[in-house]
């Protein structure tokens, strides 16, 4: 995305992100795409967009006088559009009304960050409209996961002419619970004599996971084969078929087909949903919840309990299990 498309403020924003709160380019392009959205639709809403359709409105007009004038009603106003007027995939079989909750809940943070910004850091607004913002409560889903049985599947249906680097790639996902970010992202430096994975979390935080012998034995398997091309990529761990660093895009596809190959129904599921799996089975085997915080390399624990849902069954077993649950009051 070409940050000359968005006014100074906003480049001053994005920049802010990226090099003082350590965002990946990722994170900040979502904050760009999310903000070019909201730009559309206030200049649409101030009558200011003159003919354009709505996804070509030109956002550069957006200048720090307009955001002044912006109000909490003009933040209602676009969060209602985005539940009940954005089309997604217009044009498609696909097509359908209103964000899904999880886009809905990013755009929304993204306002909250970007007038934060305005009223706090550039000092360039006198009020925060976002600030004490009623929005509705999200129900928050639980993470969806293969179960073991599933898993086993995966991994014995793996075939085909990259069947060593697919298997390495899906164990370690299983296994360690990485981002595909974070697995894309691998350099043969990153492997440890000791049997280490030195990872580059969000915003730039390293963490140390520690391999199973199974994650062992599928990289002394793979990397005997990789043939890298001399250049930015050499050091990668995982190759494309031209022999350079592996794309997400790839790693999402691979997972797909052998998913299928399983006989395994791939919708909804994807990398990222192998990582669900690892830090479910790790709960189910006992990996105490701050433990496996580290593992995920989550900032929060708040983050890492949703995976708790799977030990409902074992706490009921647990509540149950206490000698104290069966006494009664007129036995005492």
């Amino acid at each position: 995305m070409d940050s000359k498309e968005f006014p100074q403020i906003v480049r001053e924003f994005l920049a802010y992100h990226k090099a003082v709160m350590g965002h990946a380019d990722k994170t900040v392009e979502e904050y760009a795409l999310d903000l070019r959205l909201f730009f559309r639709w206030l200049l649409r809403e101030r009558g200011l967009h003159g003919d354009a359709p709505f996804e070509e409105i030109d956002v550069k007009p957006v200048d720090v006088p307009l955001l002044r004038t912006v109000t909490r009603t003009d933040i209602y106003g676009f969060l209602s559009f985005l539940q009940q007027e954005r089309i997604i995939n217009p044009g498609s079989a696909h097509q359908r009304q209103g964000l899904s909750p999880v886009s809905y809940a990013r755009k929304e943070a993204t306002l909250r960050s970007f007038f934060r910004y305005l009223f706090a850091k550039a000092e360039v607004i006198p009020d925060d409209p976002m600030k004490s913002l009623d929005t509705p409560k999200k129900r928050r889903t639980q993470p969806r996961y293969l179960t073991e049985e599933e898993a086993l599947r995966l991994l014995s249906a793996v075939d085909g002419p990259h069947r060593d680097r697919d298997y390495c790639i899906l164990v370690l996902l299983l296994n360690c619970a990485l981002r595909i970010g974070e697995l894309t992202g691998l350099n043969m430096g990153d492997i440890r004599p000791d049997g280490t994975l030195r990872i580059m979390g969000k915003g730039g935080k390293m963490r140390t996971v520690y391999m199973s012998d199974a994650c062992i034995e599928a990289l002394s398997d793979w990397l005997p084969l990789r043939r890298p091309l001399p250049g930015p990529d050499e050091q990668a761990v995982f190759l494309s078929q031209k022999q350079g660093r592996i794309s997400p895009d790839a790693v999402q596809a691979l997972v797909k087909k052998h998913l299928k190959a399983a006989g395994i129904d791939p919708t909804g599921l994807s990398p990222h949903k192998l990582r669900h799996t690892a830090a479910t089975l790790m709960l189910r085997s006992g990996v105490d919840v701050r433990a496996l915080q580290e593992v995920l390399g989550h900032s929060s624990i708040s983050t890492t309990q949703i995976y708790t849902h799977i030990d409902n069954e074992n706490l009921r077993i647990a509540a149950r299990a206490n000698p104290l649950g069966k006494v009664k009051k007129g036995d005492l």
